[in-house]
This record gives structure tokens, sequence and C-alpha cells, in this order.
């Protein structure tokens, strides 16, 4: 298996149809919400476990939305450049400036083709 990926995603439909998208090339941590995925942060950091190296995130999410999370998780050195793709419905150009200006390092619309998801992801991993 490969690298470690969170999916931040409101939808526990989407984090299935995501899973299923990458199982067999990566390792997937589930959240479902911004919230939900730094308390999972914060257990992998207390125990010792590894590193994600990717995120996949949602804009439109309940209790902490995908565009607060992204800002929380950059005061955060660990995660300081770590890459974020936000999977999200959200298409506008003033969404992807925001998330730009947040440090988001690219934008896959909802629905997504699973093979261009997989190609995105391999290009941002290093």
């Amino acid at each position: 298996m490969g690298n470690l990926i969170m999916c931040v995603d409101d939808s526990k439909s989407m984090r299935l149809i995501i899973k299923k998208t990458l199982e067999k090339d990566f390792n997937l941590i589930e959240a479902e919400n911004g919230r939900d995925a730094l308390g999972k942060l914060d257990d992998l950091k207390s125990s010792g476990g590894r590193s994600v190296s990717l995120f996949l995130v949602d804009v439109n999410m309940p209790v902490m939305d995908g565009f607060e999370f992204v800002k929380e998780l950059r005061t955060d050195e660990k995660y300081s450049n770590v890459p974020i793709l936000m999977l999200t419905s959200e298409s506008s150009s003033g969404k992807k400036l925001t998330g730009k200006e947040l440090g988001v390092s690219g934008w896959v619309v909802k629905p997504f083709d699973p093979g261009s998801l997989i190609k995105v992801i391999k290009a941002l991993s290093v």
C-alpha cells in the first residue's frame, strides 16, 4: 500500500466511493468534518503513527467546513506544505481563489472521474 491520505467529507456515501476508488493504491483515513479530521491528526501524532501525505477535503461540511480546516491545518508546521486537494461540488472561481489563497494544491469537482482523481493524487504525492 502507498501513501496515507485523509479524506474529509461529511457524506458517508462519498467517503465510501473515494475509499473504493483509492484502496488499491493508498491507505485512507476518513473524517466527517474538519474538527473530526483535526482530532484524528492529533491521535496520529500522539500515537507516533504515520503522517498524512495528502488531504482530500470537501468545502461544505457542518461543524468545521473545508476552508476552516485548511486554514487550521496550515498553522501546523508538520502539515504546512502537505498537498491539499479540494474534492467538492463547488466550482466557482471565487471559491477556487479562496482555496488557492489558503494554500490548496488542486481542485476536483464532484462527480469525479476515478482515473483522473488517481492521476491528480499521484501527481501531487511527491
